[in-house]
């Protein structure tokens, strides 16, 4: 297993940016402001051919009106103890905070690695501010700058030096589900629940989960990424800055998914915008599990789930193909047995199809409804091939491929479902023309052709 090293610090000492400067992502949301980190972000690091995770974590504060600094806390507790080695990131510029020191005195008593940065020394000339921080009780104190990478190298050095020694990680595929949907519909919970820990800060305040927080699980024997995400809200509902930009990275956290689980509060009941959240899934190809949270407190009759199924069909006729599961994060009602479902869909969502059955499902399609006519002419479907998967996306070839209607394209689409079994994946089908010239190579064949030709005509 990698080492993991993770980052401290009271609020705004700028953990997060050295986060993304030693990631080399924008994996945790930056802003002027204190208390934008609330759950542990992690991110993989390769320096001097060692591999290693950091995790960032929220800012430590004891006492604050922040309703969520008692969860912070205990998630910078986690992050301690899972950790191999930890750094307390200090203000270069705002000097010593009696939070630093109350932080100094819990790492006291931990028996793992634990270096002292100051962060916001820009370079040589502002060195002069670590002598204030030496008052703290600390030896080692270093000079980093998150924000231009002044000492940050050299820190890193000694970082690694100190890694456990620890045999190297073999590659496994891992399964991506994101779990989406508008906040407060339990989407973090649901993750708690799947964990059994206390993996994310929950609240009833919607708006808690600002990033988008990956975390790694194993469900019989088998990996999976779960990757939590902001609350989307409507467009016309979005006005800070902090929430738009939580928005677009839950939004591209749909593009590097296999399998998303759109949560929907079956309490409240299905919503418009829980309909514009699956359709961003399904916008982005992503093989989607439709999941009714809360189902614990839902007031029950003989077709109340009949009647849920029915209204979720109707209103994202899109996602027809997409399975419909009741579950409790509370309870943990049929939470379990969504990761049977997560790998029956990606099964079909990863499948590929031989060219051969593939043409003779074709064939037997357009038999069975003779495709119509365009200016006269017959529409011809010559051959079809898969060209991708994950959704799996063929391309078929036509005469007048702008002539097909969009009511013959999804017969098609269904015609593949059911000859293949694909029923429960997103599927894409392209048309394209069939030409019947000769496609050469580069502009010099092209032309040498054309004068071979010109030669043996005369």
């Amino acid at each position: 297993m990698k080492p993991i090293v993770a980052i401290v610090g009271r609020p705004n000492v700028g953990k997060s940016s050295f986060f993304n400067r030693v990631t080399r992502s924008k994996g945790a949301l930056v802003d002027d402001f204190p208390g934008v980190t609330r759950d542990r972000i992690y991110g993989n690091v390769k320096w001097d051919d060692v591999e290693f995770t950091l995790v960032d974590t929220g800012g430590f504060v004891e006492e604050s009106e922040d309703d969520f600094a008692r969860a912070i806390r205990f998630q910078i507790n986690l992050a301690i103890e899972d950790a191999d080695v930890i750094i307390l990131l200090l203000d270069g510029k705002g000097g010593i905070s009696p939070f630093d020191t109350d932080l100094i005195n819990m790492l006291r008593g931990v028996r793992k690695p634990v270096f002292y940065a100051v962060n916001k020394i820009d370079d040589t000339e502002h060195e002069k501010n670590l002598y204030d921080f030496y008052k703290l009780g600390v030896e080692n104190i270093y000079p980093v700058s998150a924000e231009h990478g002044y000492g940050v190298n050299d820190f890193l050095d000694e970082v690694v030096r100190v890694f456990p020694d620890s045999e190297p990680e073999q590659a496994e595929d891992m399964i991506r589900v994101t779990v989406v949907g508008r906040p407060n519909v339990g989407k973090s919970s649901l993750i708690n629940c799947i964990l059994g820990e206390t993996r994310l800060v929950v609240s009833e305040v919607p708006g808690t989960t600002r990033d988008a927080v990956d975390s790694v699980c194993k469900v019989n024997g088998k990996p999976y990424l779960l990757v939590d995400t902001a609350g989307i809200r409507r467009k016309g509902k979005v006005s800070e800055k902090l929430e738009k930009f939580s928005i677009i990275k839950a939004l591209r956290s749909l593009e590097r998914c296999d399998v998303a689980l759109v949560v929907i509060d079956a309490k409240e009941g299905v919503t418009e915008q829980d309909i514009n959240v699956a359709g961003y899934a399904h916008e982005r190809g992503c093989g989607c599990i439709l999941l009714l949270n809360k189902w614990d407190i839902v007031e029950k009759g003989n077709n109340t789930a009949k009647e849920y199924h029915e209204r979720l069909r109707d209103e994202a006729k899109f996602l027809n193909f997409a399975p419909i599961m009741t579950v409790s994060a509370l309870t943990g009602l049929r939470v379990p047995r969504i990761f049977a479902l997560v790998d029956e869909v990606y099964i079909q969502y990863a499948a590929r199809i031989g060219t051969g059955p593939l043409n003779k499902i074709l064939e037997t399609a357009t038999e069975r409804s003779v495709p119509p006519y365009y200016k006269g002419k017959r529409l011809k479907f010559y051959y079809a091939t898969q060209v991708s998967s994950k959704p799996p996306t063929f391309v078929c070839f036509v005469n007048y491929p702008d002539a097909v209607h969009f009511s013959y394209k999804r017969y098609l689409i269904n015609q593949i479902r059911e000859g293949t079994g694909l029923d429960k994946t997103p599927i894409r089908l392209i048309f394209r023309q069939r030409t019947g010239r000769i496609e050469f190579k580069d502009k010099k064949s092209d032309a040498k052709a054309k004068k071979e030709g010109k030669s043996k005509k005369y």
